[in-house]
């Protein structure tokens, strides 16, 4: 089995390039707000706690399948241990099962993301991003209170892939990580 973690700040187009992968692969697309939506839509708010544990059975029953591989997006802050922690937390579900694992972390400035804080793809699968000006000012506020973007050989996994994506379509960005992890 294969699992492509996709990281990246707010709006970078974790998503968009997964659902391009997803396309040209047979891994399946896991995105972040898979999980956070419905428990937002059932709680009135976001529950981390509830988020996780249903994440984590998602992740401990895949891990388990016969499918070739998953794509699992997700926020990260680099100076949080808790966030590298949380890493290898979801690797603990799949390595008994061989797993091969891959980091893909986009990176585009704040103006191209608050653009594409507003695509129609984007709000079509994200509820909690329709209010666009507390979603704009969250990836702002974001931008300002964590470090999302790693700093330039401060990841060390094996395959792993660093893109700057600002001007790059996600159909091209999604060839690139298949081409360069023949996945």
């Amino acid at each position: 089995m294969k699992l492509v973690f996709i990281i990246g700040d707010a709006a970078v187009g974790k998503m968009t390039v997964g659902q391009e992968l997803m396309k040209i692969t047979d891994l399946r697309l896991f995105h972040n707000h898979m999980t956070i939506e419905p428990v937002i839509e059932i709680f009135g708010r976001y529950d981390g706690k509830t988020i996780s544990e249903i994440r984590d059975v998602i992740f401990k029953n895949f891990a388990a399948s016969d499918n070739y591989g998953m794509i699992f997006t997700l926020m990260m802050d680099f100076d949080l241990p808790s966030e590298w922690e949380y890493l290898e937390h979801i690797k603990g579900f799949f390595e008994p099962y061989g797993t091969e694992f891959y980091y893909v972390e986009l990176i585009a400035p704040q103006e191209i993301r608050l653009k594409r804080n507003v695509s129609e793809n984007r709000l079509k699968h994200k509820t909690s991003k329709r209010d666009i000006e507390t979603s704009n000012q969250r990836l702002i506020n974001d931008d300002n209170n964590h470090r999302c973007v790693s700093h330039e050989g401060e990841i060390t996994f094996d395959n792993y892939l660093r893109i700057d994506n600002s001007n790059k379509e996600p159909d091209e960005v999604a060839r690139l990580i298949k081409d360069t992890f023949d996945l």
